[in-house]
């Protein structure tokens, strides 16, 4: 995503100023077909999942300003609307944090006649546990969380999480994203757990191992993709959608491996926040990103799974047969979905505490 995304649940609270400004009334209809008046929407997404052409595009067609700010996880993507939201409309949280968003009433319910293109969206990626009516959001971008390995770099094998985490050959030059989720979930997978573990004696493993692993990890980013074209690392744990650009821009130098154990997917979403100044504009910005030419172009520049149907269809053989996009029904039974464990969030925020601050 670049980051979709990811994630432990600090209720840590920043503000976050954004710039609200706007645009004068515009007489011709959007591509929902409804009437456009003067206005703007804002919208709060992670870096580099929106192209600037599709910005111009929506402004284009709608008359509306679309204002957009980033963030590069979903804690701070909460904190920022737990602050005040900025007078956010639209947000992409990830599947776990819509449940999150849910339970503290900060979104509003959809109004599906007012998103046609939602009649188009692929099934698989609807009625799932966090919002099984779709209520609340829609699904945006789908990805799955592994190694990136620069193979101008290191020649070895990397097939396991062992070969990241516990790894003397890679001191001091692989990188873990910034997210307790993802990278508590890679230490729980390689001892043999689920990433959605509360055991406390397993969690007390994993920040042991965390904690061993802490000396030699050069940086903790879920920006990945500079770092991989520059050479900055020669390994990181990374989103399938970021290890796919940098492959694609350096030749195919970047490989993308799925460890053994297995790993993560994530589906991300667009949501209404609550109180949301512009909601008629949000619903056409929702219903714009999700119809097939957007999402057409949203796959073949970001890499993500397309949630549209029929798009798969129009992809290039290395896309439309890549198992980072399609994963096969073996490979899906290695992926799980990060979910929201309550009170029990406390126990990872404990632990990366602990990671993140020792030396």
């Amino acid at each position: 995503m670049s980051s979709p995304k990811k994630i432990f649940h600090a209720l840590s609270t920043f503000w976050i100023a954004a710039a609200l400004t706007f645009t004068s009334a515009c007489t011709k209809k959007d591509s929902a077909g409804g009437p456009v008046g003067e206005g703007e929407v804002n919208l709060a997404i992670w870096g580099n999942y929106l192209s600037p052409e599709a910005v111009a595009r929506f402004q284009k067609e709608t008359g509306l300003k679309l204002n957009v700010t980033n963030y590069s996880s979903n804690e701070e993507l909460l904190a920022k609307i737990q602050s005040g939201g900025a007078g956010l409309d639209v947000a992409v949280p990830s599947d776990y944090m819509v449940d999150v968003l849910g339970k503290l009433n900060l979104l509003e319910p959809l109004d599906k006649a007012r998103i046609p293109n939602a009649a188009g969206l692929v099934k698989d990626f609807l009625g799932l546990s966090y919002d099984p009516e779709n209520r609340v959001s829609l699904p945006y971008s789908v990805s799955i969380t592994g190694i990136a390995v620069d193979r101008d770099v290191y020649k070895d094998p990397v097939t396991s999480w062992k070969d990241l985490l516990d790894n003397p050959k890679l001191a001091g030059k692989f990188a873990l994203l910034d997210d307790v989720r993802e990278v508590s979930g890679a230490a729980l997978l390689l001892l043999g757990s689920s990433v959605n573990s509360v055991d406390e004696k397993k969690l007390a493993e994993v920040r042991d191992l965390l904690l061993k692993t802490r000396k030699n990890v050069k940086m903790f980013t879920s920006d990945t993709i500079d770092i991989l074209k520059n050479r900055e690392v020669a390994a990181a744990q990374a989103f399938s959608m970021d290890v796919l650009q940098a492959g694609a821009a350096t030749g195919g130098r970047i490989e993308f491996v799925i460890p053994k154990e297995g790993s993560t997917r994530a589906v991300d979403n667009l949501v209404i926040l609550k109180g949301a100044p512009h909601p008629e504009s949000a619903h056409r910005l929702i219903n714009f990103l999700l119809s097939p030419e957007n999402n057409l172009e949203f796959v073949l520049k970001i890499r993500s799974t397309p949630v549209v149907q029929g798009v798969r269809e129009k992809l290039p053989p290395d896309l439309k047969d890549n198992p980072a996009l399609f994963p096969d029904k073996a490979l899906l039974g290695r992926l799980e979905r990060v979910q929201d464990l309550g009170e029990k969030n406390r126990l990872y925020e404990d632990l990366w505490t602990k990671v993140k601050t020792a030396r």
